[in-house]
Parts: C-alpha cells; sequence; structure tokens
C-alpha cells in the first residue's frame, strides 16, 4: 500500500485506494463496496471510493470489495466469506488494510497467490488482497498468473468470443493484433485463438511486457514484440507482422493500419477490413478517407458507446492519475490540476482527480466542451493562464504540441506534467531541449526539464502514455468492455465481408448494446425492456386536430 507520513483521515483513505487499484489492476468506478472498519477513516474511504464512481452496498446486497480494516473489528470466517462470496459471477474481493493482517479468521487459508499481494483462499471464489506497507510492481508475477487473474473479470469479453467460437466466424481467419502488449491484451488473442483464429501480435517496444510476449508465444501465436528493440528492429518486427497478412487488423492508434498502406499495400488487397480502438488513431484515418486514400473498411471501435464512455472516461481517468499519483507521490488534496483538453478522457481526469480533493482547472477550446466542464462544476480557463498555479499539468488533447513550449515555460515552478494517452511530442520535449532545456533524472520515470533561466518541470516518462509505459494500463473490467467491442467489430467485419465500401464505419447499435447487456447481466443488473417508438399516426399534433 502506499505509505503515508504524518497522516490525515483522506490521505489514508488515498493510500488504500491507490494501493487496492494498483495491487489488483480493477476498476474502483461502477463496482460494489462495503466496508468493515468504522470511525472517520470509514467515513473517509467511502466517501473517496463514492466519489470515484463505486456504490456501497445496502440492504443485503453483496459487495464487489469488501474492504477491512479496523484491528478491533470481529475478523471474516470462513462460513460468513462463503455466504458472502456464494452465487457469483465474478470473485469477491477483499481487501485486508488491517494493521496485523487479520481481516479473515483462522478458519479461512491463504491458498497460492493468484498475482503480487493477491491470494486466493480457502473458499472457493473469495481472493483476498493484502494492503500493507508494500508496493507490488506488475511484472513481480509471472504472466501466466497476470493473464488468468485479467480473464478472471473479463466476462462480457467471454461471451462475444464464446459466440464468435459456436459460430465458426473467425475459424482460420488471419487476424492481427497490434495493440498494447500486457495481460488484457493477452486474454483478447487468446480468446480469438479459442475461436479457431490464427493470431498474431504485435507491439510498441515501450508497450511490450516481454513476459506476457513469452507467455503468448509458448500458447502457440505469433508474436513481433520486444521491449528493448530498437527503431529499426521495430520497423522489421511490424514488417514480418504485415507480412503474415492479416485478414483482419485490430490496431490501437491505426500505425500499422497506415503503415501498410504506406510500405505494404499488396497486404491490402486480402484484407477484410480492420477495428481501430482510439481517438488518436481514428483522426489520421478520418482524413486519409476524406482524401480517398483509404483502401479498407474499419470499424470505429472508439465510437462504440460501450468503449468510449468507459474505456476513456472512467478507465483512463483512473489508471493516468493513479499512475501519475503512484509514481509521485503528489497528494492532491487541496492542489491545483490543470487539465488541457475535456473530452471524455480529460472528463475522466478532472472527475478522479476532483475525488481526490484538487481544485480542476480546464483548458478547452472547443465551445461546447468548454461550456460542458463549466456545467459540470469545473473552472474553465485558457491552457497559458491554467498552468501558471497549477502543480500538476496533464495533457489529454491526443493533439501534438498542446504543452508546447511557451506553455512549459507558464508552468508553475517544479509542476508536474504528463501525458493521458495521446501522441508523440505532445508535450514539446523537443522544442524543450532546442532551447537549451536540460534533463536531471529524478527517480523511475522521472526527471526535471531545466531551462537556462533555472525554471523547470518534472516530466512524467518523458511525455508517454503514462498509464501504459509506467502502469498497466486501463483497469480490468475497463478493458473488458473495450476487448468485447473490438470482438463484436471483428464479428460485423466477417459478417460484412465485401459490403462494407473502404472508409470509416460505426459499429452497429445492436451490437453495441449487446456488449453493454452482457456486461449488466455479469454485474447482476437488471433494467426494463425498451419501449417500442409509437407508430407515426399515435404522434398527436399540439393542438389538437390533424396535422
Amino acid at each position: 500500500m502506499f505509505e503515508v507520513a504524518s497522516r490525515s483521515h483522506r490521505q489514508w483513505a488515498a493510500a488504500v485506494t491507490l494501493g487496492f487499484a494498483e495491487t489488483t489492476n480493477l476498476s474502483i468506478s461502477g463496482r460494489r463496496f462495503d466496508v468493515r472498519g468504522s470511525g472517520q477513516d470509514a467515513a473517509a474511504l467511502a466517501a473517496l471510493l463514492e466519489a470515484i464512481g463505486a456504490r456501497r452496498t445496502t440492504g443485503g446486497e453483496t459487495p464487489d470489495y469488501l474492504f477491512c480494516f479496523d484491528a478491533g473489528a470481529a475478523p471474516l470466517s470462513g462460513r460468513e466469506l462463503a455466504e458472502r462470496a456464494s452465487g457469483r459471477d465474478r470473485p469477491l474481493v477483499i481487501a485486508d488494510a488491517t494493521p496485523d493482517g487479520s481481516a479473515v479468521d483462522g478458519s479461512v487459508s491463504l491458498g497460492r497467490p493468484l498475482r503480487a499481494g493477491v491470494w486466493a483462499t480457502s473458499v472457493p471464489d473469495a481472493v483476498l488482497v493484502r494492503l500493507d506497507a508494500t508496493r507490488h510492481a506488475p511484472d513481480e508475477s509471472p504472466a501466466a498468473d497476470r493473464i488468468a487473474w485479467a480473464r478472471r473479470f473479463m466476462p462480457a469479453a467471454e461471451r462475444v468470443a464464446g459466440r464468435l467460437a459456436t459460430e465458426d466466424a473467425v475459424r482460420g481467419l488471419r487476424i492481427g493484433v497490434s495493440m498494447v502488449l500486457e495481460p488484457k491484451t493477452a486474454v483478447l488473442a487468446l480468446l480469438l485463438q479459442a475461436a479457431g483464429a490464427d493470431v498474431s501480435v504485435f507491439s510498441h517496444p515501450d508497450e511490450t511486457d516481454d513476459a506476457v510476449a513469452a507467455a503468448l508465444a509458448e500458447a502457440g501465436l505469433r508474436v513481433f514484440a520486444r521491449a528493448d528493440a530498437g527503431p529499426d528492429e521495430h520497423l522489421a518486427l511490424a514488417t514480418a507482422f504485415l507480412a503474415r497478412r492479416p485478414e483482419i487488423l485490430v490496431d490501437d492508434g491505426s500505425h500499422v493500419i497506415r503503415l501498410a498502406h504506406e510500405a505494404a499495400p499488396d497486404v491490402l488487397e486480402t484484407m477484410i477490413g480492420a477495428a481501430e480502438e482510439t481517438t488518436s488513431g481514428l483522426r489520421p484515418l478520418r482524413a486519409m478517407a476524406a482524401e480517398g486514400r483509404l483502401r479498407i473498411p474499419v470499424v470505429a471501435v472508439n465510437d462504440a458507446r460501450s468503449k468510449t464512455l468507459f474505456d476513456n472516461r472512467y478507465g483512463t481517468g483512473q489508471s493516468c492519475l493513479f499512475t501519475i499519483l503512484g509514481l509521485t507521490g503528489l497528494d492532491l488534496d487541496g492542489r491545483t490540476v490543470a487539465v488541457a483538453g475535456y473530452g471524455h478522457v480529460g472528463e475522466g481526469l478532472a472527475r478522479h482527480a476532483r475525488a481526490f480533493g484538487a481544485s480542476v482547472v480546464i483548458a478547452e477550446p472547443d465551445p461546447v466542451r468548454a461550456l460542458a466542464a463549466a456545467f459540470d462544476g469545473f473552472r474553465v480557463a485558457p491552457l497559458l493562464d491554467a498552468v501558471g498555479s497549477a502543480d500538476l499539468v496533464v495533457s489529454a488533447t491526443g493533439v501534438r504540441d498542446t504543452i508546447g513550449l511557451p506553455v512549459l515555460r507558464a508552468c508553475a515552478p517544479s509542476a508536474v506534467v504528463a501525458v493521458a494517452g495521446g501522441v508523440p511530442q505532445e508535450v514539446a520535449v523537443d522544442d524543450a531541449l532546442a532551447a537549451g532545456a536540460v534533463r536531471e533524472s529524478l527517480g523511475r520515470k522521472r526527471e526535471r526539464l531545466v531551462f537556462p533561466d533555472g525554471h523547470g518541470v518534472e516530466l512524467l516518462d518523458d511525455g508517454g502514455c503514462i498509464n501504459v509505459t509506467a502502469g498497466e494500463g486501463n483497469p480490468i473490467e475497463i478493458m473488458d468492455l473495450s476487448f468485447a467491442v473490438q470482438l463484436s467489430a471483428i464479428e460485423h467485419l466477417v459478417a460484412t465481408a465485401g459490403a462494407l465500401a473502404p472508409g470509416v464505419h460505426p459499429l452497429p447499435a445492436q451490437a453495441d448494446d449487446a456488449v453493454a447487456a452482457a456486461a449488466l447481466a455479469a454485474a447482476g443488473v437488471r433494467i426494463d425492456a425498451r419501449q417500442p417508438a409509437p407508430p407515426a399516426a399515435e404522434l398527436w399534433p399540439r393542438f389538437g386536430g390533424t396535422a
């Protein structure tokens, strides 16, 4: 857990929340929780979790997470734990933040580690997370364990993949997956393999977990990724990946889609289509389509509501901010955070920062989005004005030079600067170095950029995609939704092969809705059936009589 010196109740709650998320890679938003403890610590923890987007259980509901921290409270017995964990589609997670690790009594024994800091218990479908002073890096655990852990929390993707397998929709198809190579992506690739596809995987060196790559290779997948690959080897790996002639390409950032158009156009002749995951990836593809240069149909996965409303807002919002706080130890309570951009990513960052007690100011050039930020209760200002008093500056635009040289010079002394997702040079590091700035190492993924006049900022991970290159990516349940959408996009491309014209296409609304319905079903949430739209003849004129 994150250590807290001379802590307040709110600081303790922040440490527990950050420690839990870092240890498990699970989402806070959208989950049900309960607190086994009392007093101001309990109130602070419940308030923080609810501000982020979790819901405290009522009326005998079973939580997804049970936080235990009161050493004076009776520990959970095996019988009580079994009652709470029965009849669930996902494990009951016990977060043990007691000083002496006494959340469960002697009738509950711990089994093998499921990943660093997480143990199986003798009670089926109940796992225990030990939140002590130890922080666990993701790669402390064997890749196979991390992949298995992720798969336990990905029911929506499992459901769509199961349908692909039952219908033989992808059997024998060559599918290329070009995404951040970590455990959740491994689950996606393995689900496609289990459905009968011939799967190849590619990833950027900065986004490659070599242990996960080795686990996939051992499982029989073709892997074209190395974390230590230099530029020439990286290009060679990408070229070899395309030489496999994928019939469907699943991309993140549209890097490989564009490379195929530029360097391997013959591959496009046998390609059914592609699915693109990100806003920054769709932007150049739409430009190519407008210019008549896009030669294949591409499903805009990022635009699906089941992806963008959750992955960008809740997933990236949590993972980027939590990674920043984990690297820096910054206490946001009473601090100022400037967020550049108020799309779904910027909105998520702002909401999470406010939950931790920060005062948030938004810089957004789109007048409608800026107005939305104001209606959401955030201060809105030009970026040069916003950064002057900010302790933390985060770009969430996906646009090069958002944090340009003038903005870097306008930042408060020693402000922390980071990027949430994004593109190369979203922070103008090259321009800063050309202007005489020098780098001073501050530790893992942290450095100080100091200008000749002595002014400096703390830059995280060279302005890279902070939640991926310095963290474990978005929470598992969030990527479950995103990958269920990706699988649905693959299903749509196969079903419409030869019928979709080159261009960027939406995922059909019915498929989008089905992903959300699968996630609701897995969470045990029931909703009303949609009412059919009334016939036109029943739409009465406002003033009576005939239309």
